[in-house]
Parts: C-alpha cells; sequence; structure tokens
C-alpha cells in the first residue's frame, strides 16, 4: 500500500480518525491468480509474475487499500508446512494440507520450527529479502506482517476435527500443541519483520477456528494465547485479527487480546459487532462477501455498503468484505463498494 493509505489504516484502527472511512480489503492467492488469470504455480513459484501480479493489482484500484499488501503466501500451507505437513499442489487453486499422521502425543515433542530453515517459510522469506527494494522503489510499502493463528495452523496439522476432539478429549495436549503453535507464529511473524526491514508497524493474524470454540474454550485455549501474541510486538503497532467464522462467544474479548481491528464474518450485523465491542476496537467489514461480493450484482453490492456504512453509525470503521475478497468476485463489484464509499464520505465530510 501507498505511505498515506497505511497512514488512514492506522488514524482508523487506533480509533483517532473521525473523517473519511477507508476501504481496505484482504486479497490473496485464492482470488489474485484467478483475477488476472495467472496459472496458480506461477503466481506461487515464479517471483517476476508474483511481483507484478501485485503491483498491477495496485495500479487497477487505487482507491483501495489491500492488507496487508504485497502478501507473500502460499494460502493455508506456509505454518503447517513448518511443522511437517505434507502439502499438495494444484494447477487453479490454492494448495491443500494434509494433516500429519501421529499421536498427538509425538506432535507436541517437535522443537518449534525455524521460520528461517524449514517448511515454505524459507521461500518466501527470501521473496521478501529480494524484492522489498523494488516494491519501496515502487512507491509502494510492507507495513504488515501475517501469519494463521496458532488454532488454525494445529487444526491444519492435527485435521479440524481431530483437534476439536482434543480439546474435549486431552485438553492438556491440546495446550500443549497450542503452546507449541503459539511460538510458531510469533516467530513467524518477527522473522519476516526483520527481513522486511524498517517501515513494519503491524501485523494481522488469521485463525479462523477460534470461532469453532464455546466461551468456555476460548478462554482456556485461545485468549491467552492470543494475548501472548499481541504482547510479543510494540504497543503502538497495529494487530488486527481476521475470523470470519463465528465470533460471539469472543467478540467482547477480543480488545482485551490485545487486537485493534477485527475483520470478522456475516453471521453477525455490523450495529450488534459495534454495540458489543463499544468503540474499544475498530471494526473492519462488513459487506457480504459471498452472497453479495461475489454473486450480487454491482448495484447489490453499493446498496449492500450503503447499509452497513449506515449501521455502523460512529462506530469505528474500516469498510469491507465479511472476510477476505474471494474466488470469482468480478472487479465491477470492488468498485461498486468504492464507488459506494466515496458518495458516502462526500456527504459525511460536506464535500
Amino acid at each position: 500500500m501507498r505511505p498515506e493509505q497505511w497512514a488512514a489504516f492506522q488514524r482508523a484502527a487506533k480509533r483517532r480518525h473521525d473523517g473519511a472511512v477507508p476501504l481496505a480489503l484482504i486479497v490473496d492467492s485464492p482470488w489474485l491468480p484467478g483475477h488476472f488469470g495467472i496459472p496458480h504455480a506461477d503466481y506461487y513459484f515464479d517471483p517476476e509474475t508474483w511481483f507484478q501480479a501485485n503491483l498491477k493489482l495496485l495500479g487497477e484500484f487505487p482507491d483501495i487499500i489491500f492488507f496487508p499488501s504485497w502478501w507473500a503466501e502460499f494460502g493455508m500451507a506456509t505454518e503447517p508446512s513448518a511443522l511437517g505437513a505434507r502439502i499438495r499442489f494444484w494447477p487453479d487453486q490454492p494448495p491443500g494440507v494434509a494433516r500429519l499422521p501421529c499421536r498427538l502425543e509425538e506432535l507436541v515433542q517437535q522443537t518449534p520450527p525455524d521460520p528461517h530453515t524449514d517448511g515454505l517459510m524459507p521461500a518466501l522469506l527470501h521473496r521478501y529479502a529480494r524484492l522489498a527494494p523494488r516494491i519501496r522503489d515502487a512507491g509502494y510499502g510492507l507495513p504488515v506482517v501475517a501469519a494463521r493463528g496458532p488454532l488454525c495452523t494445529a487444526a491444519f496439522v492435527r485435521g479440524v476435527t481431530e483437534f476439536m476432539l482434543d480439546i474435549i478429549e486431552a485438553p492438556a495436549g491440546a495446550a500443549q500443541l497450542l503452546d507449541l503453535t503459539t511460538q510458531l507464529t510469533i516467530d513467524w511473524l518477527k522473522a519476516q519483520a526483520a527481513v522486511i526491514g524498517p517501515g513494519v508497524e503491524g501485523l494481522l493474524v488469521l485463525d479462523d477456528i477460534v470461532g469453532f470454540l464455546n466461551r468456555e474454550q476460548y478462554e482456556t485455549f485461545a485468549h491467552p494465547r492470543l494475548r501472548r501474541i499481541c504482547d510479543a510486538f510494540p504497543a503502538d503497532w497495529v494487530k488486527v485479527y481476521h475470523n470470519d467464522a463465528n465470533v460471539s462467544a469472543c467478540l467482547d474479548r477480543l480488545p482485551d487480546a490485545g487486537f485493534d481491528v477485527l475483520n470478522w464474518g456475516k453471521q453477525l450485523g455490523v450495529a450488534e459487532a459495534g454495540r458489543r465491542v463499544g468503540g474499544r476496537l475498530c471494526l473492519m467489514g462488513n459487506v457480504n462477501p459471498l452472497e453479495v461480493g461475489v454473486r450480487g450484482t454491482p448495484a447489490e453490492v453499493a446498496a449492500a455498503t450503503r447499509a452497513v456504512l449506515a449501521d455502523a453509525g460512529r462506530q469505528p470503521l474500516i469498510l469491507s468484505l465479511g472476510g477476505g475478497v474471494s474466488m470469482g468476485m468480478p472487479a465491477a463489484n470492488l468498485r461498486a463498494m468504492a464507488g459506494a464509499l466515496a458518495e458516502f464520505n462526500r456527504t459525511r465530510l460536506g464535500g
């Protein structure tokens, strides 16, 4: 993103902004290769293709903040690969992750992986090291590092069903696994920040599996580990949490975990989400990403955008989808969101 876009995102995230509402969309490999007609293999394995695709994206939509911006990732595969999970690559979709066929007791005996040597992480660190200077020369920054959260990674290496059963039937082992994956999340974020260098001032943690927990389970297994991640980084960093599963059980606790921004799902409307967080964090959402974003017309997207803005009231808001940009969302629908927001901001600011 451009420096002025990051400044606008920061102001909104820290709830120091009462002017124009910014528009920020999470974009990664499920959507971007298809948008440009790029084979997924080229996007993942050819750094020049990755660079040009992201550069073209930012030029095509100059009024949209793409978050975290210049995201080097392999879909959901990066963090599980460092723990030994088998990764399967496909020609026209993000890679799949096969659960590790071992007992929980064996899995938790691993030492924390090293992002500089293990799995797919070194390849992405190398990409940042090689291309960060070109990104800056093009006028863009890399202010945010991103990682899958500890429950998400644990669920991929164990299997979602197995991990949820672990929480109930083997809570001590599940806690050990989460301690391992929490340390991996922290180390991976720090490794990216060190390679990118000065200018990193924020983080994005993505963990939908937290939305599968009830309140008691959240307090036991998720909250202390999310808090540990946030506490591992400077207090003035912008800390963004993505969870487009059901956040009802944990919503009011996320500000206490240390997050500034929540990107949440379509299950909960912006008015109710705002009521429950009480202005203690900035909401990032909440246009329906599939039924509206992918399948709707531009007019329907614009109407949904206006509804979110109206329902948000004065709740701190960064306009977005209720999750990331889904595969197949038309460019016209992205422009419809931007156009509806521009009209809203002109009216709000009296322009």
